[in-house]
């Protein structure tokens, strides 16, 4: 009996996903284990594993599809002693759900190319196979191209034209620093045929172009919108005095062993996290019926990825030390930019993080990351005058603004909470009681 491999759910708030790519084609044998597929969701691009054993009979979703539906029949497998031909026979396209978008012209040629005996697989990027020397970017007999799903994004946000670009990777895929170079490259002005090329020429006024945007945009924009909707917000700001955690920072790093180097954002999380603990209050949910309050400090910590943001979530903070924590937070965003989070590592979370302050942002007020109940937006630390027991003086201040879910956190909660996240801010040494 063929076996149906479906749209995988990769997190608990998945709905629909991008097809990416196949790393199969029609005819191959796959065994339980080996990477068939990669999918895009509004987070990251995953790797899909094969569960059964058999041969690719038929694949019914084409690589590019958009907003495929959780649960949707994407490809048959033949099972040991079944007839390949005889299942892709028997068997039609699953219908397009509503919610799918129709493919793309590429999506159409590839599903094509798979469908005939004469397909290119991509490899799996598990497997790499090492090559001498970049070459022509391989293309099946539908005109499809080979690149990652992350290299197809990037290419898309900056207008490179991967079909003129020589794939580095395993069997001449396309990889990230390709398109990056090519973006990064002079640009050269089009040319009519037998004219000389314009030199210095300027967009015209009032010009403009689409560009299209990810599953991982459209996701992200419909989750703050509906936070901003749904929500009601209101926002708190205090200054925190900084000397004596910036000098605090410089002689724990100076005591620390090999590779341990504690950034502020470290210290911004331990505060945070042993202030949840002491107003747990703040660290609640509103669920309709009933509030959520969480046992832990489950710190998510928003990371800009190219084409959006992504919150990994250090669980349970207020359990880990100043080294763990800088450990913990600088692998998370390494990962979260190169895309290899599994989906546990950054969904859930109790509170989040958002930290602009590397960027030259004195203060601002971030959107609650749904469906926590807060969420703390830090800026730069910046030199400011002040007047301290009657007199001006000058010190480092951080001014930190914490968004509210009034449903879940009170006024005199978030205030609470903003005095104990001060507090430990402005005397580190209280964060290693």
């Amino acid at each position: 009996m063929a076996v149906e491999i479906k749209m995988p759910a990769l997190s608990p708030t998945m709905e629909t996903g991008t097809l990416a790519t196949w790393s199969v084609s029609v005819g191959d044998n796959v065994r339980s284990g080996d990477v068939i597929a990669e999918i895009e969701t509004d987070k990251a691009t995953m790797e899909v594993e094969a569960v059964d054993e058999g041969v690719v009979a038929s694949i019914l979703i084409a690589a590019g599809s958009e907003n495929v539906a959780v649960g949707t029949v994407i490809a048959l497998l033949a099972e040991d002693g079944e007839d390949a031909a005889s299942v892709a026979a028997a068997k039609t396209p699953a219908s397009t759900p509503e919610s799918q978008t129709a493919p793309t012209p590429e999506s159409q040629a590839a599903l094509a190319e798979n469908s005939t005996r004469g397909a290119v697989s991509a490899p799996s990027a598990q497997t790499p196979v090492a090559q001498p020397s970049a070459v022509p970017a391989p293309t099946g007999s539908g005109g499809r191209i080979f690149a990652s799903p992350l290299a197809r994004r990037i290419a898309a946000d900056r207008g490179v034209d991967l079909a003129a670009l020589a794939g580095s990777g395993p069997h001449g895929r396309i990889l990230r620093a390709a398109v990056e170079a090519e973006a990064a490259a002079p640009a050269v002005a089009p040319t009519r045929m037998g004219a000389p090329a314009a030199i210095g020429m300027v967009a015209a006024p009032g010009s403009s172009e689409l560009v299209a945007n990810s599953q991982m945009r459209k996701v992200i924009a419909e989750r703050l919108q509906q936070s901003k909707q749904t929500a009601p917000h209101f926002y708190l700001t205090v200054d925190c005095e900084i000397d004596q955690l910036l000098a605090s920072r410089r002689q724990l790093n100076a005591l620390a062993g090999d590779g341990v180097k504690i950034s502020v954002n470290d210290l911004v999380i331990r505060a945070a996290a042993q202030a949840l603990i002491q107003v747990p209050e703040a660290n609640a949910s509103w669920e309709g019926d009933h509030t959520r309050r969480f046992a832990h400090a489950d710190i998510s910590m928003a990371v800009a990825i190219e084409g959006g943001l992504i919150t990994p979530v250090i669980w349970a903070a207020e359990q880990k030390g100043l080294a763990e924590l800088s450990q913990i937070s600088r692998d998370l965003a390494q990962r979260a930019r190169e895309g290899s989070l599994a989906p546990e590592e950054f969904t859930g979370g109790s509170f989040t993080i958002s930290n602009l302050g590397m960027f030259g942002v004195r203060e601002f007020a971030a959107v609650i990351n749904p469906p926590q109940g807060a969420i703390l937006a830090v800026g730069a630390g910046e030199e400011r005058p002040l007047v301290r027991d009657g007199a001006l003086a000058v010190a480092t201040v951080m001014t930190v603004t914490l968004s509210c879910d009034h449903r879940a956190v009170d006024g005199a909660v978030g205030a609470r909470w903003l005095q104990s996240f001060k507090s430990f801010i402005e005397n580190p040494v209280t964060m290693l009681l």
